[in-house]
């Protein structure tokens, strides 16, 4: 395959950005895209230019680390052929997993790292996002003592709860929802980590502060307002339920009610 591929090029956080064009070829369709971008920098080292920087780590879908827009979407277009693409869902898959098959020979391809004004840039297609772990850090965790570990069996769980739990735990933090979202909020990503632990028993103890840490802290990181378009839910590649910010809100709202009655 011969590709054209436009990519964000941006030395450091103060610089100016601007898209630069490349061609690559014989790449193969049965190739992932970072492997395509691998092949895109051993082409610019021997040529003595820069390579692209862009993020990754396991390759298996597993990290969140492969953070890129790619013509427009969250990831790139679902891992499917370009026959399939009018048909397509959305979502489902991390760009690490995205392979060149669902892009034709003689493509152009527009690279762009995630665009939010929580993420800055990093360098090229690498963004910071730290602001997600400050979100964590302000509540997701749960009080537990020190020592053995406890019996298994000890504190049962509905198997409904431990569904919930488990499918909202599933969330792998790598801000898909930010970067889909028209105006980059973090409320999928904040209200996975709230539901995974508030639906749990372990998680009842900082039930009530941890929506409201979590939430202040989110506000402060300046990420934007929800408005239910639900683009995040789309674009996540775990399929986390537009259903979980209700769920928060919900939470959230009886946290309130509580702080005020005190």
């Amino acid at each position: 395959m011969k590709l054209t591929l436009r990519i964000w090029r941006q030395r450091d956080a103060a610089g100016e950005g601007a898209m630069s064009t490349y061609r690559v070829d014989g790449i193969s369709s049965d190739m992932s895209f970072l492997e395509m971008l691998d092949t895109l920098n051993e082409q610019l080292i021997l040529s003595g230019e820069d390579p692209v920087a862009f993020d990754h780590d396991c390759r298996e879908g597993i990290c969140g680390a492969c953070s890129l827009v790619i013509n427009g979407e969250a990831h790139g277009p679902n891992g499917v052929s370009p026959a399939q693409a009018d048909s397509r869902a959305g979502g489902g898959t991390t760009t690490c997993q995205l392979h060149m098959r669902s892009f034709r020979d003689g493509d152009t391809i527009d690279i762009e790292p995630w665009r939010a004004g929580a993420f800055p840039v990093v360098k090229d297609l690498v963004v910071d996002r730290s602001a997600f772990d400050r979100i964590i850090q302000a509540g997701g965790y749960i009080t537990a003592p020190t020592g053995s570990a406890p019996e298994a069996h000890a504190t049962a769980v509905p198997k409904p709860d431990a569904e919930l739990a488990f499918e909202h735990a599933e969330c792998i933090g790598c801000g898909a929802c930010v970067a889909a979202c028209p105006n980059g909020a973090a409320m999928l990503f904040t209200s996975a980590k709230v539901n995974h632990l508030n639906v749990l028993p372990q998680g009842a103890p900082e039930r009530e502060t941890r929506v409201l840490d979590m939430v202040e802290q989110m506000d402060a990181e300046g990420f934007g307002g929800c408005t239910l378009t639900g683009e995040c839910a789309t674009a996540c590649p775990k399929g986390i339920p537009l259903m979980s910010i209700t769920g928060m809100n919900r939470e959230w709202l009886r946290a309130t009610r509580k702080s005020v009655a005190r």
